[in-house]
């Protein structure tokens, strides 16, 4: 349409029409004299509406997703750090009724030996402390430690200790190469000297070249003057190997500690000594040994030719023309060898 007087005009009046229009329309509220006309247009135009909206729904799901998502988000990472804390509590109470139970063996440990022990954890491992096989744990001279006590735990003897700080002590560790304690054999009482080898067994010379020592054999601590550096009877280990004493005045085993010196948590510092040496108290005890089985004895009978059965001694103790019981009871010859003579 071109911009002429004529069309300025007749927009014009359109624009004064359409305000007329919505002016009645208000006034009129439910009888408003184009009422109708707006109906008939819903009617038309409705459908249309609806599939409009049809076509833009997913649009607008999306967007509520978008919108939604912070807080499913959040209520995810909120699931997954309360799953993350059940699994640590579960851990901690794993762990910590492992220590308890190792608590409660090296407190029985130290009843059966009748120690007086100062508990204590291990908090730290030697690597700072040079290549020596040395640990170190959170009791010192405010704690009553000093200088070559025994360490000990639910197995055996640990080590002892060389250096003593206010609140932590280094512990020398039996595996160590410059570790020597001395041992002595369950019911046989050989004497020798144990040496540590890293994680290789324990080097132990007996006294005596001729000692009678076998695979299985069990050693205990000898015991120090004055209880110093190491007390009595506290278990060291298990032999694994003999050498041959090879014609010498002193004979080698190798001997598996029972401690295991790479999982050390909870140890005991021997600070009283026992009255009397525990001498094998304190060795756990021997696993019972299975009963032999009985053998199942044989019985071998004969068979003469008027059937009479005879035993061994010669005596009758049957005849196998005789009717079998009424009772239906087996035969007490039943299972039996029978050699029949002709």
């Amino acid at each position: 349409m071109r911009d002429t007087r004529e069309s300025r005009l007749l927009l014009v009046l359109l624009i004064a029409i359409a305000f007329a229009l919505i002016t009645v329309d208000i006034r009129g509220g439910e009888e408003s004299p184009v009422d109708g006309a707006r109906r008939a247009a819903a009617a038309a135009f409705g459908p249309v509406e609806n599939g409009v909206a049809a076509a833009v729904d997913p649009v607008g799901n999306a967007i509520g997703a978008v919108r939604d998502s912070g807080a499913r988000h959040n209520r995810i990472a909120e699931l997954e750090q309360q799953n993350a804390a059940l699994k640590t509590k579960l851990g901690s109470d794993d762990r910590n009724r492992s220590r308890v139970r190792e608590l409660d063996r090296m407190l029985k440990k130290s009843a059966a030996g009748q120690y007086g022990i100062k508990g204590a954890e291990v908090i730290a491992i030697g690597a700072a402390q040079g290549f020596s096989w040395t640990v170190t744990i959170d009791a010192g001279s405010n704690d009553g430690i000093k200088r070559d006590m025994t360490v000990i735990n639910g197995d055996g003897l640990v080590g002892r200790v060389t250096t003593v700080g206010p609140d932590t002590s280094t512990v020398l560790l039996a595996s160590d190469p410059d570790f020597t304690v001395g041992t002595r054999m369950e019911k046989t009482d050989e004497l020798g000297f144990a040496t540590g080898q890293g994680s290789r067994p324990l080097s132990v010379q007996f006294l005596n070249g001729k000692a009678k020592v076998k695979k299985g054999d069990r050693l205990v601590t000898f015991g120090s003057s004055k209880d110093k550096p190491f007390v009595p009877g506290v278990p060291v280990g298990e032999v694994v190997r003999v050498d041959p004493s090879g014609g010498g005045l002193t004979r080698t085993v190798y001997v598996r500690p029972y401690v295991g010196f790479t999982k050390l948590d909870i140890v005991g510092v021997v600070v009283q000594a026992p009255r009397e040496d525990p001498r094998d108290m304190v060795l756990p005890k021997q696993p019972a040994k299975p009963a032999k089985p009985k053998p199942t004895p044989t019985v071998t009978v004969t068979i003469s030719p008027n059937g009479d059965i005879v035993d061994t001694e010669g005596n009758v103790v049957g005849n196998i023309h005789e009717s079998p019981d009424p009772s239906g009871s087996p035969s007490p010859n039943a299972g039996t060898a029978v050699n029949e003579q002709r």
